[in-house]
This record gives C-alpha cells, structure tokens and sequence, in this order.
C-alpha cells in the first residue's frame, strides 16, 4: 500500500489494486511504518535442487552462466549475487540457493514479480543446456490386491515390495 492523501485525523492508503483504504491516524500512531522510498534495494533468493552425482566442473560452469546472467543484466540485478549450497538430503540431492540484489525497491511488486520469473526462466534454461538434473530416489511402494479389481486384470502381487 502506498498513502495517497494525510488529513489531521485520518490517512488514506492506495492498494496495488486501486481500493482506498482509510486509517485513523491514531491507529496508525501505534503501528511501525516503513518507508519503501527510502528502503535499500531488495534481496531475492531462488531455491533449487541437483543431484549430488552433479561433477563439479558442470557446477563451475553453471555458477559462471549464472554470474554472465546478472552482471548482463544490470538494469535489473545488481553485480553482486551469491550461489550457496545449503545441504545434501537423502545421498542423493543437494539443495543450493541463488541469491540475487533488485535494482528496484520493495515499492514495485509486480517489477519484482516479472523479474523472478525470467530468472526461473533463465535457472531452466541454465540447467538443460548443461544437463543438470535431479531423480528421485526409488520409492518402495507395496501393492495389495483386493477382491474388487475387474475379472480381466491380472491379479497383483500381495504384500511383495515392488521398487520404481
């Protein structure tokens, strides 16, 4: 919300889909308030998964397209970005973080909106062009037959673990 007009006992807020909103000041008096103008500008971060079979030279080498994605595009991201490699679940993925500078304030939701998605866009576009992947793992899954199945299928194993 963005005020849009101060009187002596009320102010009137302006949402991102045109409604006014009218507070009393001393309402307003009691709640922190921040000022989105003079705010630095905004942090976002892009979580994603690989598998941990991942060699390092393909990590390198997305870290760099990464780098050329931000630092070519300085109207809307600031140099300094940070790819971090938060934990390993399962033996088998390893969660890692992109975190990326706005060039714009908190003010300008959809700016920002716009420019999360193209840089989803970009991450996907990243990881097919170097092969980057993640499987899950086999998931044990145990089959019952019940006695409702139609007569024409074959008859499932009972309690057999079967793994996909």
């Amino acid at each position: 919300m963005t005020v849009d007009e101060m009187n002596i006992l009320t102010t009137t807020f302006l949402r991102h889909d045109g409604e006014k909103i009218y507070y009393p000041n001393a309402v307003l008096a009691t709640k922190p308030i921040s000022n989105l103008y003079r705010s630095p500008p905004m942090t976002d971060c892009l979580e994603f998964a690989i598998s941990l079979r991942t060699k390092k030279d393909v990590i390198n080498h997305m870290q760099e397209k990464i780098k050329s994605y931000v630092e070519s595009n300085p109207r809307r991201w600031r140099p300094e970005h940070s790819v971090q490699f938060k934990e390993i679940e399962n033996v088998n993925k390893m969660k890692m973080v992109l975190y990326v500078n706005h060039t714009i304030n908190f003010h300008y939701f959809a700016k920002r909106a716009k420019r999360r998605s193209d840089l989803v866009l970009k991450m996907k576009d990243i990881f097919e062009e170097l092969k980057v992947e993640y499987s899950l793992l086999p998931q044990y899954v145990n089959l019952l037959s019940y006695s409702a199945a139609a007569p024409s299928t074959a008859p499932l194993p009972v309690g057999r673990p079967c793994y996909f």
